[in-house]
């Protein structure tokens, strides 16, 4: 019986994704279910941090390559993906979240807070504010100053504290040294 490593990544990833050699794929076809359907789209390996970096301001393929360190024919299949699916844009090799894109946000969002809320220590965190007034916000989206609700581009987001590597020298983690605001170019 051919069984797959215990664990890879940061948490307890299966080491394969196939079942007696053969991948396994993407689709869900027995599932009539719209989450089914949504991970058909933004559910495989680098899919999601694709999603994340868009939203920090990434265009460049190069970009989200230095930065995620996917490999290139990965990136391209899902970049292109996303794209067939109207989820970015490319134009003049730069790609840009579409509405349908950015409707993504809340899903990113609530995967920050819970990623924070059960895997990151404090100084380690990321933090976001609202840059129409400058209050920090909550797990659940309200900025705690002025307690609306703000657009994903209208966040500044801050580096933690406590980098999880400093040295890291690509474009993005340059820029995401510094206060960022989201959706801005990098």
């Amino acid at each position: 019986m051919n069984l797959p490593s215990p664990a890879y990544g940061s948490v307890n990833e299966l080491a394969r994704r196939n079942i007696n050699g053969v991948a396994l794929p993407r689709e869900y076809p027995a599932e009539s279910c719209p989450i089914a359907r949504s991970l058909e789209i933004v559910g495989e390996r680098w899919t999601l941090l694709i999603m994340r970096d868009a939203f920090y301001g990434v265009r460049r393929f190069s970009d989200f390559h230095g930065h995620l360190g996917v490999p290139k024919a990965v990136l391209a299949e899902r970049l292109a993906l996303l794209v067939e699916h109207g989820v970015l844009t490319k134009d003049s090799g730069e790609y840009r979240l579409t509405h349908k894109g950015e409707q993504l946000w809340p899903l990113i969002w609530s995967m920050i807070a819970w990623g924070n809320a059960n895997y990151l220590e404090k100084p380690d965190r990321r933090t976001y504010r609202h840059a129409d007034c400058g209050g920090p916000v909550g797990p659940d989206r309200v900025c705690r100053r002025c307690e609306q609700v703000p657009d994903v581009g209208d966040l500044i987001a801050h580096p933690p504290r406590r980098p999880r590597d400093p040295n890291r020298d690509d474009p993005v983690s340059r820029a995401l040294r510094r206060p960022h605001r989201m959706l801005e170019p990098i």
